[in-house]
C-alpha cells in the first residue's frame, strides 16, 4: 500500500480510514481518528485477553518492536527509546530527573504549548530561571533567536519541534549542534512533527511524543527518547519492578536499573495502547516518513495560495518548506472565526478553532496523507 494508492482509490481509502466515510477529518495536530489497522489490532488483543493473563496474549516482542519502530522514525537507536505515555509525562520526567542547581537557566518559548512550559516553570522550586524566546512571529523560532538568550548557566533549551499553532518547525540539526558545542541540552517536544515529518534526534538529549496525532495511534501511548550518553545525567524518577533489578519478582537490597532506556519504565506497560501503537507505527514505517512528508508539504501548497486569494490571514504563509509543516493556520480580519469553524463543523469538515494570547481566533487545517485533493478543493469551495 503507497499513499498514491490511497488516495487514488476509494474503496480502499474508507477501509482504512472510516472516518473519511462521514467528514473531512483535518484536525491531526489535535487528536487523530483511528485506522482500521490500529482499530482492529486493539480490539482483536482486547479480545484474547478475555480468556486469560493480558501478558500471555502480548504479541511476541511487542515491546521490544514498538520500541525499535519509533526509534526508526526519528534515527535514533533501540536502546534510547522508552515507552512511558504521555508527551506531558516525558517532559515531566526530564525536567525532575535532572540536577539543577540555583541559578540554572532554561530557555523556553512562552506560547508554546502547555506541556512544554508547565514541567519548566515547576523547577523555579528548585531555583531555576526561565529565559522566554519572544519570536517576531507567532512560533516563528529561528536559530538566533535561541542563541541570543544563552548565557553562563544557561543548562537546557526546551522547545517544540513545531508549533501547535502556526506550524512553523524549527531548525532542530542547527540549533541542536550549537547547543551541543556549548554543552547545553536540548529537549524536544517532538508530538507535532513525530509520524509527519524527519525529527533527528543527532544533537537532540530527550525528546518526548504521544501518538494520538501525527502517528495515528492512539492516546497515551507515548515515546521518550533520551541520547543513551544522557541516560547517566537522567535520574528516574519512578520506581517499579520494570526499571529495576527484581529476579523472581523479589525486591533486592539496592536499586539497580535498567542499563538502557528501560530504566525509565517503572511498572506495567500500558499494554493495549501500544499494541495499537505498534500497528500505527508499522504503517508509517511501509508507507515512508520522507513520503508523507512530501505529501503534506505538497498539501500545503495547494491550501496556502487558495486561501491568500481568498482574503485570509496564513501564518507563516512565506515559510519556506524547510520549516514549514502540515498545519495551515488561518484567519480574516473582521469575521468571526468561531462561527466560521462550527459552520464548517456543520457541513461534514473537522477543523481546529485555537486562540493566541492577544485573545485572536484561527481556524488550523492539519491534514494527513490520506486526506485527498478533492477534499481540500471542497473546503476551499465551501469558504
Amino acid at each position: 500500500m503507497t499513499i498514491e494508492q490511497i488516495q487514488s482509490d476509494e474503496a480502499l481509502r474508507l477501509r482504512e480510514f472510516p472516518v473519511a466515510r462521514d467528514k473531512v477529518y483535518l484536525a491531526h495536530a489535535g487528536v487523530c481518528p483511528l485506522p482500521t489497522r490500529v482499530h482492529d489490532a486493539m480490539s482483536n488483543y482486547a479480545a484474547a485477553c478475555t480468556g486469560g493473563d493480558q501478558e500471555e496474549f502480548m504479541p511476541p516482542n511487542l515491546l521490544r518492536d514498538t520500541r525499535q519502530l519509533a526509534a526508526g522514525l526519528l534515527g535514533a537507536e533501540l536502546r534510547e527509546i522508552a515507552l512511558v505515555g504521555p508527551t506531558s509525562l516525558g517532559l515531566s520526567f526530564i525536567a525532575q530527573g535532572l540536577d539543577w542547581q540555583p541559578g540554572d537557566n532554561i530557555i523556553v518559548h512562552g506560547d508554546d504549548y502547555p506541556s512544554n512550559v508547565y514541567p519548566w516553570m515547576a523547577l523555579a522550586e528548585k531555583g531555576v530561571e526561565l529565559k522566554r524566546i519572544e519570536p517576531r512571529e507567532p512560533g516563528r523560532i529561528e536559530p538566533e533567536d535561541v542563541f541570543a538568550l544563552v548565557d553562563s548557566r544557561t543548562r537546557m533549551a526546551a522547545l517544540a519541534s513545531c508549533h501547535y499553532v502556526s506550524g512553523y518547525r524549527i531548525d532542530i540539526v542547527t540549533i541542536g549542534r550549537e547547543l551541543r558545542l556549548h554543552g547545553i541540552l536540548f529537549c524536544v517536544d517532538g508530538i507535532q512533527t513525530m509520524g509527519a515529518f524527519p525529527t533527528p534526534v543527532e544533537h537532540v538529549d530527550f525528546l518526548a511524543a504521544d501518538a494520538h496525532k501525527w502517528m495515528l495511534g492512539p492516546c497515551a501511548s507515548g515515546i521518550l527518547y533520551v541520547k543513551h550518553e544522557a541516560q547517566d545525567r537522567l535520574k528516574p524518577v519512578v520506581q517499579g519492578w520494570h526499571n529495576l533489578n527484581c529476579p523472581d519478582f523479589i525486591a533486592q537490597e539496592t536499586l539497580d536499573y535498567k542499563p538502557d532506556s528501560r530504566r525509565y519504565e517503572a511498572g506495567t506497560a500500558n499494554l493495549l495502547g501500544i499494541v495499537g501503537h505498534h500497528a500505527s507505527l508499522q504503517m508509517l514505517d511501509a508507507l515512508g516518513l520522507d513520503n508523507i512528508a512530501a505529501d503534506l508539504l505538497a498539501k500545503r501548497r495547494r491550501l496556502v495560495p487558495e486561501l491568500l486569494a481568498k482574503g485570509f490571514d496564513v501564518l507563516h504563509a512565506d515559510a519556506p518548506e524547510t520549516n514549514a509543516s502540515g498545519i495551515v493556520t488561518f484567519s480574516k480580519p473582521g469575521q468571526d472565526m468561531a462561527s466560521l469553524a462550527e459552520q464548517l463543523g456543520q457541513a461534514g469538515f473537522k477543523v481546529s478553532l485555537r486562540m493566541m494570547r492577544d485573545g485572536s481566533r484561527l481556524i488550523r487545517l492539519s491534514p494527513h496523507f490520506y486526506n485527498t485533493d478533492a477534499e481540500l478543493d471542497h473546503l476551499l469551495k465551501r469558504l
